[in-house]
């Protein structure tokens, strides 16, 4: 699905071949690292899962699938500038297709906005929201979820890693709503508080 539906996207402004299997295999690659075990392609596809059904509700459709696809292009657990580092690679690939350079621009802001998760543009909103939509699963899928972050975050001490984990779930729980979106605070808001609440006392609130 993810492969089809890139080729699909990509031929809408651009007619090279070689390129759209080269930007692809990219894509693949990045994201199918030994490292990865939940910034994977599993990932991008629970994105497109979640918002296909509400795509009529996009400003830009178009520049949100670019988004899904390049937002976690790069990334490394050692480094704290992996937004940035796909935004920009983002900004190189798209401007490779032909993409428009107001949506390349869009694109861009997209993509740094799932490091804060700040409020932004409803387009935006909804992105980030679903890239959030992992914290209100049922415990069981939360849970395997939570097992995947540690092993890529194994270069890390148990000590490090949990007072730094600890932080971020409090920081969301701390947060008024932790999604932006009335439709994803009706589909997960209530569940995402249980789990994170949970996964504290596990780790030792």
């Amino acid at each position: 699905m993810l492969q089809q539906n890139f080729n699909s996207l990509f031929q809408k402004y651009n007619q090279d071949i070689s390129l759209q299997v080269k930007l692809w295999l990219e894509i693949k690659k990045n994201h199918s690292s030994k490292k990865r075990h939940y910034h994977n392609l599993s990932h991008l596809e629970n994105l497109f899962e979640e918002l296909i059904p509400i795509k009529q509700e996009f400003e830009d459709w178009d520049t949100i699938q670019f988004s899904i696809y390049y937002h976690d292009i790069v990334y490394k657990t050692t480094r704290s500038d992996n937004e940035e580092k796909s935004a920009q690679l983002a900004v190189e690939r798209l401007e490779q297709i032909s993409y428009p350079e107001d949506k390349i621009q869009k694109c861009k802001r997209q993509i740094l906005a799932t490091k804060l998760h700040a409020v932004a543009d409803p387009d935006t909103n909804l992105f980030t929201d679903a890239d959030l939509s992992i914290l209100g699963k049922s415990w069981e899928v939360y849970a395997t979820y939570y097992q995947q972050i540690r092993k890529e975050y194994s270069i890390y001490p148990d000590f490090m890693y949990t007072n730094g984990r600890k932080k971020a779930l409090q920081h969301f729980l701390d947060m008024e709503y932790i999604f932006k979106t009335s439709y994803f605070q009706n589909k997960y808001e209530s569940q995402a508080r249980r789990n994170l609440e949970k996964e504290l006392q596990i780790l030792g609130k």
